[in-house]
């Protein structure tokens, strides 16, 4: 029988399927957290155990591979992810709770303590496979584990009532590792930020929603606030990673300061005022960004098409006939449309359209408070234009003008 976490009737429903609900490698540390003191605590065995999640869900998690030492105790718990993309579903997450004996050095506990940021009852670290911060701008100090706020708040308070229950009022020690978590990094934004041998621990909730745009919009925020705290005030941003191939071997701007956007073109603008930014460079495939010249802002494809449509008012603009209008509606891809423009005459004429369009709806969804303009490409075509402003963004990156 399969054991029940509580999620059991946690559900969205996206695209007429039932999506489960999972929770975050956060809850899976707080949880063998809370199992491994009360292990070593209540010295009685126990292999599952109750988390309140901050999101008001409460989980009943398993406890595997439990080790126990005379003064430490060691257990994980699975991450489930539930129905949403996660690289690291099904990992195991583990704690290790040891006693700090009496008689270590004060002056060096003290030290230690104010490093790691909590209270002197309980340290918090990271060990294997858990990232260490080594670049301004993130949540946690440069070298300190990429435990982010909330997970440390739950694993303190979860072990803080074990503590309290069995009556200890020494003090502890608690490791949290991801033997899997430095391969696992290579596949997140954590190489990008600085965060270094491992993932970060992460959630804001404690609970996984299946396919949530907010973790992606939040790692992107992460990103931008980094390169802000660096001094970096106009931005380099491509929606994905045909953006950053084409800058990194047709462009010379700094590839460095590349930071990806995803669908997520208007939240980023809205970010980058929010943090006083005072431009972006867009770099981007024409299959995203032809949607802005329509004012779309989220360029996935569940939220807007219209690509072909949009191409078809330019063309009509350039001049183009009934016939090429009708060939480009039945085209399925940009570069399909593009050839179908080319035939007629009319790309280069077509793009200077779009372009002003770009522009115009970059600026609107701006207000004009920042400067903002993009450059345009497809695979086949390569470079097809650039909004107004871009050279001048061009110009302040190419002399790195923070």
């Amino acid at each position: 029988m399969a054991h029940k976490t509580g999620l059991e009737e946690y559900y969205v429903i996206r695209n007429q399927k039932k999506l489960r609900f999972g929770y975050t490698t956060g809850s899976c540390a707080a949880a063998a957290a809370k199992g491994a003191a009360e292990i070593l605590l209540g010295e009685k065995k126990i292999s599952e155990v109750e988390l309140m999640t901050p999101k008001g869900i409460c989980l009943n998690l398993e406890l595997l591979d439990i080790r126990q030492e005379e003064n430490s105790v060691s257990c994980a718990v699975r991450k489930d992810g539930g129905d949403d993309p996660d690289t690291t579903d099904g990992i195991l997450v583990y704690a290790l709770v040891e006693k700090i004996p009496a008689s270590s050095d004060p002056d060096k506990m003290k030290t230690e303590t104010e490093t790691q940021g909590t209270r002197e009852r309980i340290l918090i670290d990271g060990g294997e496979g858990v990232g260490r911060v080594t670049k301004p701008g993130l949540k946690q100090p440069i070298g300190e584990a990429a435990i982010n706020p909330v997970p440390r708040a739950m694993i303190l308070k979860s072990v803080e009532e074990a503590a309290d229950r069995f009556h200890y009022e020494g003090r502890l020690k608690i490791t949290i590792s991801v033997p899997e978590g430095k391969e696992i990094a290579k596949k997140t934004f954590n190489p990008r930020l600085g965060i270094v041998g491992g993932i970060s621990i992460l959630g804001t909730s404690g609970i996984v929603e299946p396919m949530s745009e907010k973790a992606l919009v939040d790692s992107i925020r992460v990103e931008m606030s980094q390169r802000r705290a660096m001094g970096e005030e106009y931005l380099l941003v491509t929606p994905g990673n045909y953006g950053a191939d084409y800058l990194k071997e047709h462009m010379e701007l700094p590839f460095e300061k590349n930071m990806k956007c995803s669908n997520f073109i208007g939240e980023t603008i809205d970010m980058a005022i929010d943090m006083e930014s005072k431009g972006i460079l867009f770099v981007s495939h024409i299959g995203k960004f032809v949607k802005v010249a329509a004012g779309i802002m989220n360029t996935h494809s569940h939220c807007a098409d219209g690509r072909m449509e949009v191409l078809c008012a330019g063309a009509v603009r350039a001049g183009g006939s009934l016939t090429c209008a009708k060939e480009i509606l039945d085209c399925n891809t940009t570069d399909e449309a593009l050839s179908v423009l080319k035939d007629h005459g009319i790309l280069e004429e077509t793009m200077k359209i779009l372009m002003e369009k770009i522009q115009f709806y970059l600026d609107h969804r701006s207000y004009s408070q920042i400067l903002l303009g993009a450059v345009v490409f497809s695979n086949e075509y390569g470079y097809l234009g650039q909004t107004a402003h871009a050279a001048e963004l061009i110009q302040k990156l190419t002399k790195g003008e923070k």
